[in-house]
C-alpha cells in the first residue's frame, strides 16, 4: 500500500502505547472451557457435546470482531459514513493436525471473509478504507503471521 493511502496513526507514533490482555479459564478434564474475560464469561467446547463454539470458532468470531472495531476506527479518521457492517467468516481446518498427524498444520489453511459495508460514500473512499482496515487489523495481521490464506471479499451496500 502507498504511504499516502495510508491514514494517520491515531496515537503519538514515537510514544509506545503498551497494553496488557489477560484471560483465565478453568478445564474440568473434558473438551469444554470456561473462561473469564473483564466481567464476561465465554465457554468453548467441540462439537460432541455442544455448549459453546470451538476454540477455532471463536478465533473466527475473534477476527470479525477485530475487523468489526478497526472498520470503526478507520471511519472515524476518514469521516466515512455507514450504518451498518454484515460480515461472515469460513475456515479450513484439517481435523488430523489437531489430532496429532505429522505434516498437518492444527489450525486454519484458508480463511474467506466477506464484509458488507452499509455506505453511500464513493468506491474510492470505501476502497482506501478496506485498505487501512486490512493493514491495522490486529487479528488478521495474526492469521497472516500463521501463513493462513486469507481472502476477503469486500462489498459496499448502498440505499
Amino acid at each position: 500500500m502507498s504511504e499516502p493511502d495510508l491514514l494517520p496513526p491515531g496515537v503519538d507514533p514515537g510514544k509506545k502505547a503498551l497494553g496488557i490482555r489477560r484471560v483465565s479459564a478453568r478445564n474440568e478434564a473434558s473438551t469444554r472451557s470456561v473462561m473469564m474475560v473483564r466481567d464476561h464469561v465465554l465457554i468453548t467446547d467441540e462439537k460432541g457435546t455442544n455448549t459453546g463454539p470451538t476454540p477455532l470458532e471463536m478465533a473466527l468470531s475473534s477476527l470479525l470482531g477485530c475487523e468489526g472495531v478497526i472498520i470503526n476506527r478507520c471511519a472515524e479518521a476518514m469521516q466515512f459514513s455507514y450504518t451498518a457492517v454484515d460480515m461472515e467468516a469460513d475456515g479450513e481446518v484439517d481435523q488430523r493436525g489437531s489430532r496429532g498427524v505429522v505434516g498437518v498444520r492444527p489450525y486454519f489453511n484458508w480463511v474467506k471473509l466477506r464484509i458488507r459495508v452499509h455506505t453511500d460514500e464513493t468506491q474510492d473512499r470505501f476502497e482506501r478504507l478496506t485498505r487501512n482496515v486490512e493493514y491495522r487489523c490486529p487479528v488478521m495481521n495474526l492469521f497472516r503471521s500463521a501463513d493462513v490464506n486469507i481472502v476477503v471479499r469486500w462489498e459496499r451496500v448502498t440505499p
